[in-house]
């Protein structure tokens, strides 16, 4: 991609909590094909998984994202038990997991890096709070920049970069495509995590009144932006691989802390998204 942004492939990795063990299969099969980036967009778990994709050889990401979700610190960030979850919200007074294992985690593959200094160009997107905007970082330390992007309100606090306030970015572009055609992509490569499949329903409990609305929002959104993709561009949305239940569950939105299943969504993935490659593009992709 052209220091302007013209041209060439961008990959966009949307939000999904621990869903986002996918996008690991996804990027394993598109190296497979031989399909590279130019441009890394990622929101939350895809700026996580973004991060580590602009950061290492293209041959090393999926391996090294493989260890990552599998790691201690991985699967203690939300491993807090109900005394614990009630603990670190009495302690914290606004989130129920502390968010330093998921710090630990990411710093342990990107160290000190620099926006700026990745070896492939990449941005990630969080909530401002005290301008109510949808930022972008592109510059500065990507620790700081996933952990805003990342920081899931009511699960983990919000995060402080040079003095101001951010949340998970979800909350304003779940799966920032529209972004990824702004800056002037060629063909872009849809990593998203399958729940925008799943057909919503009314809420009939409390606490499913906010989710239901978070879902219309994220999904309102990136549907306008698949709408307004314009002729030229070319947009692959890749599969998960997994059938999911017939429609949106918030059951199964609250188990957010089952990071036990990684290991079968990332398989899966692979698998579906090396087909969709072979049979879209002709590419070699598969094993």
């Amino acid at each position: 991609m052209d220091d302007d942004g013209a041209g060439g492939t961008a990959f966009v990795l949307g939000g999904g909590g621990v869903l986002g063990a996918v996008q690991v299969g996804m990027l394993r099969a598109l190296t497979d094909a031989g399909i590279r980036p130019d441009l890394v967009l990622g929101t939350s778990v895809g700026a996580l998984n973004g991060a580590v994709l602009a950061a290492v050889e293209p041959a090393e990401a999926a391996d090294r994202l493989d260890a990552l979700w599998s790691s201690p610190d991985a699967r203690a960030l939300f491993a807090a038990g109900t005394f614990g979850r009630l603990r670190e919200l009495a302690r914290s007074g606004v989130a129920a997991h502390s968010a330093s294992p998921l710090r630990r985690a990411v710093t342990e593959v990107l160290g000190e890096r620099r926006i700026e200094d990745l070896p492939v160009r990449f941005e990630c997107c969080a909530a401002g709070i005290e301008d109510a905007s949808e930022h972008w970082f592109d510059r500065g330390p990507v620790v700081d920049a996933v952990m805003a992007s990342a920081a899931v309100p009511g699960l983990l606090p919000p995060a402080v970069v040079d003095g101001r306030h951010y949340l998970d970015g979800g909350l304003v572009n779940s799966i920032p495509l529209g972004r990824a055609v702004e800056l002037g992509a060629a063909r872009v490569f849809v990593l998203q995590v399958g729940r925008i499949a799943q057909p919503l329903r009314p809420p009939r409990r409390p606490w499913e009144v906010a989710m239901v609305a978070f879902e219309i929002a994220r999904r309102h959104r990136y549907a306008r932006d698949l709408a307004a993709v314009p002729d030229g561009v070319e947009v692959h949305v890749l599969p998960t691989g997994g059938s999911g239940p017939p429609r949106w569950d918030s059951r199964a939105a609250l188990r957010y802390r089952d990071v036990g299943a990684a290991g079968d969504r990332i398989a899966a993935a692979y698998e579906a998204s090396a087909t969709h490659l072979r049979t879209h593009l002709g590419t070699g992709g598969g094993r």
